[in-house]
């Protein structure tokens, strides 16, 4: 027998009932007494831990959407059924159109009520009610340009339908928060009540659903940066040089949108030879107020994305006839370039009315925005429809000479507009200021902390030179733009949803005023065709857009007419049998009215064409496959000269020589792709870097393509010089040179010595983040709502067109928002895939789940009719109208 066995065992120790039969606790008998309790409190820990955890999954979970069974919603007159796929995409089917927008509404509401209540705060200026002071900025300019006061107005000029749906839309979202507390709503609300948020969500409006339109309006309103840019340029550099910045678009070798037609009394006709107007005179611009436009631009960019800014934002789209599809009807696909977030932009959707009469007449799926009733871009039974934005210069700046609370207009002295207006900051006190606006806008100047250094370059008025105004100081910068006039675009939405047919579609894109953009189309009957729509300003001849104006010489104003939609380029079965449009050029220079000279200069809508031109006929499968097109336009065109390098022997040679059998493409798996565009963003700095300012800096899209291009045929240009080396006058090849060393040992630091270990994937990430708590700094609540790391292709202006910002680094910072393909052949062969998933909670299985398919470049299967929805169907919700009290 052991000596254990002949010791006794206590089975509980003194003065404890906890039992002392486990080896655990014959072990710890030995210790001492403070160790003991050290465990003690470990032990209590690890409980509170493990209590915190299970209540914590409970709270991360429980805003998740019921979507099976049946709900009661007040409001509805009928039943109505949400079928969801397997990837939780919602169709919805009922009685009349009231029913639809209603129950819209609240699936909207059950996904992505937080992400909407953010987009109200955005657009009413309320950012800092949620998060404080460091969102007061971006409130102060929203509240500056009074984008919900544009919105309220807007209500009264809508169709009585188009009122009746953003009515019963809202009644949706308010059914379903009606009862909820915050922690049923969204997990986001839990985690910012924690950290002391004390707050209710507001019943939603059909303003809050108006406003979001003004952020669409506002991310896509052509060129204000580039005026800018241009003035800030303009500081170190004469016009010439600003000039060489800024290349015009070369429609020989990429070619518009629309290439027939031409405008005849005021109608664009499309078998038209030539125009029968005068084009506008549009003499150059003065240079005014450089310091103050730089410092408003800075302020700008600080801005955050609501669709997205920068070089990335655009979109692709195109239409094929039968003549060029494998089906023998059309195929229409789109997509949207946009800033890249978690969730993403879009949400899928289906609104099908069960019998088509005069109660109900949708019957739509596509692409929606959560806050906005039906379907912004897809197709209906009978016609399909995609977006890209047109980009007109739908926006000035103006040079406004300002004294205490007059400006100067015409030699004579105006009142100021004024209002005040009050934001709720928490945890601060609340911020009071006043509003003041010209005859051309608000003065955007007075939220920038340097407006008083306004005006030092603003040359004297020449109609009267002894102006009492004070040089360097007492101006102002003012905003004139068509999004803060009211309009009906939000008719045009609803209108596209029913349209059937080229005249009912024209008829709605008429009404699409702001943003204006690109639109294409096909139908069920063999059909396609392009329209662009938009209220762009036609200017007097003092003025062509793209510089600040000054704002106290009429010879500068708007006219106060726009260009008619009948003379907007249009055309039905081009005779090319195709149309392209990824943002460049609509029509060719002779067009007689001013659009815009800031096009995309076109190296992705000539991919395309080029594509299209060399397949002849195209099934679903290559229209899907266009768009994950990895082509780099600027590498056939560098690649030659950065061969043509003589570097030394061995380890730089090495890297050089991954570009010799390259394909031009940005595949995630080529180590050539990573070299180049690493090699890229070291010449873009040795070129520029040294000769502009930072915000005016080269990010690497497709207007640096057309730059570089220019200078490589000089190669003694003096932007090739690096102005900081005293004792030589670099050329073309030193910079070469330089920019190939350094992207050398620059990959070697990032991925490996050996070139065959390098990926563009591995440095062009795709961050998918949450606009506000995925920036919070705390690691466990962005794990939380952030999904960071895919490695994809594709690059700026490249047709997959995952941008990134060569001044900040390789990272994805945007991308297609979604990608579609319309068969109109058979609409149920269709496809579509979302950038992130239909889902705003995290906790959901759709919150990221198409993400791996974007990634890869694979689309879902798009069902339409009824038979293919329920065979796609996995979860069926009714909702029924809630019983009377």
């Amino acid at each position: 027998m052991s000596d254990h066995a002949s010791t006794p065992v206590p089975t509980s120790a003194p003065g404890d009932d906890v039992p002392a039969t486990t080896a655990w606790w014959r072990a710890l008998r030995g210790w001492p007494s403070a160790a003991r309790w050290g465990v003690y409190v470990a032990a209590g820990l690890v409980l509170v831990l493990l209590a915190g955890l299970v209540s914590g999954w409970v709270f991360y979970r429980k805003p998740l959407p019921q979507t099976s069974g049946e709900l009661d919603v007040p409001g509805l007159e009928g039943r109505v059924e949400v079928v969801r796929d397997d990837m939780g995409i919602p169709q919805l089917y009922a009685d009349s159109d009231a029913d639809l927008m209603l129950a819209q509404g609240y699936v909207h509401a059950q996904e992505r009520f937080y992400e909407m209540d953010v987009r109200r705060h955005v657009t009413a200026g309320r950012l800092s009610e949620l998060f404080g002071e460091k969102a007061l900025d971006t409130d102060k300019l929203v509240r500056t340009m009074g984008w919900r006061r544009v919105a309220e107005q807007e209500v009264a000029l809508l169709e009585p339908e188009t009122r009746e749906a953003l009515e019963q839309y809202a009644q949706g979202v308010n059914a379903f928060l009606a009862d909820r507390d915050n922690s049923d709503i969204a997990v986001e609300y839990t985690l910012l009540g924690l950290g002391g948020l004390d707050y209710t969500p507001e019943p939603w409006s059909s303003v809050d659903s108006l406003a979001w339109l003004k952020a669409m309006a506002w991310d896509l309103r052509g060129n204000m940066q580039e005026e800018m840019d241009r003035v800030v340029a303009g500081l170190d550099h004469d016009q010439a040089e600003v000039d060489q910045l800024y290349p015009a678009y070369d429609e020989r070798a990429r070619r518009p949108i629309v290439t027939q037609g031409a405008v005849v009394d005021g109608i664009y006709e499309q078998d038209a030879t030539r125009n029968a107007t005068r084009k506008p005179q549009r003499p150059a611009y003065p240079r005014a107020a450089v310091d103050q436009v730089a410092a408003l631009s800075e302020r700008l960019a600080r801005m955050p994305a609501l669709l997205g800014k920068g070089d990335g934002i655009g979109s692709n789209s195109w239409v094929v006839d039968g003549e060029h599809s494998a089906t023998g009807m059309p195929l229409l696909a789109n997509d949207p370039h946009l800033d890249v977030s978690q969730p993403g932009i879009w949400m899928q959707v289906g609104l099908h009315c069960r019998t088509i009469d005069d109660d109900c007449a949708l019957d739509v799926a596509g692409f929606s925005f959560s806050g906005v009733p039906g379907v912004i871009i897809g197709h209906n039974a009978d016609i399909a429809w995609g977006f890209t934005n047109l980009g007109p210069d739908v926006s000035d700046l103006y040079l406004e000479q300002v004294r205490e609370d007059e400006w100067r207009y015409d030699g004579a002295w105006r009142p100021l507009q004024q209002r005040t207006e009050t934001i709720e900051v928490r945890g601060g006190d609340d911020f009071t200021f006043q509003v003041r606006s010209t005859d051309h806008g608000p003065l955007l100047s007075d939220v920038s902390a340097d407006h008083g250094t306004l005006g030092a370059n603003v040359p004297a008025d020449p109609a009267d030179p002894e102006s009492d105004v004070g040089r360097g100081n007492g101006y102002g910068v003012a905003l004139q733009w068509t999004a803060l006039q009211p309009g009906p675009t939000a008719d045009a939405i609803l209108d596209l949803n029913r349209a059937s047919d080229w005249p009912s579609f024209r008829e709605a894109a008429s009404r699409f005023e702001v943003p204006a953009q690109n639109l294409v189309y096909a139908d069920r009957e063999g059909h396609i065709g392009y329209q662009a729509p938009g209220r762009v300003p036609i200017r007097k001849s003092g003025n062509d857009g793209r510089l600040p104006a000054a704002g106290w010489l009429p010879a500068h104003d708007w006219t106060g007419d726009f260009v008619p939609f009948t003379a907007l380029p249009s055309v039905l079965d081009p005779d090319e049998g195709f149309v392209v449009t990824a943002n460049q050029a609509v029509v060719g220079s002779a067009y007689p009215y001013g659009l815009t000279t800031d096009w995309d200069l076109g190296y992705r809508a000539q991919r395309i064409r080029d594509v299209i031109e060399a397949e002849g006929e195209l099934s679903v499968a290559e229209m899907a496959g266009l768009q994950v097109d990895e082509h780099n336009a600027m590498a056939p065109t560098l690649v030659p000269y950065l061969l043509e390098i003589d570097l030394p022997r061995g380890y730089f040679r090495r890297g050089q020589g991954v570009l010799r059998n390259w394909d031009f493409h940005d595949s995630a798996d080529s180590g050539a792709a990573a070299y180049f565009n690493v090699v890229w963003s070291n010449l873009l700095r040795l070129t520029f870097s040294d000769e502009l300012r930072e915000q005016v800096r080269p990010t690497g899209g497709d207007r640096w393509f057309g730059v570089v291009e220019g200078l490589l045929s000089t190669p003694a240009d003096p932007w090739w010089d690096d102005v900081t080396t005293d004792d030589a006058v670099e050329t073309r090849d030193d910079i070469l040179e330089q920019a190939l060393v350094a992207a050398r040992d620059e990959m070697t630091k990032l991925q490996a010595r050996n070139p065959g270990d390098w990926s563009w994937g591995h440095l062009h990430r795709l961050d998918l983040r949450g606009s506000t708590l995925g920036e919070s700094g705390i690691g466990p609540v962005e794990w939380l709502v952030n999904r960071d790391g895919a490695e994809i292709g594709g690059g700026s202006s490249v047709v997959n067109a995952t941008g990134w910002d060569a001044t900040e680094g390789y990272r994805v910072t945007s991308a297609p928002s979604m990608r579609m393909v319309v068969s109109l052949a058979d609409l149920d062969d269709s496809r579509w895939v979302n950038l992130t998933g239909v889902s705003g909670h995290p906790a959901s299985d759709h919150y990221d789940d198409q993400t791996e398919l974007f990634v890869e470049g694979e689309t879902l299967p798009w069902p339409f009719s009824r038979d293919a929805v329920e065979e796609a169907g996995e979860d069926t919700l009714e909702l029924v109208p809630a019983p009377a009290d």
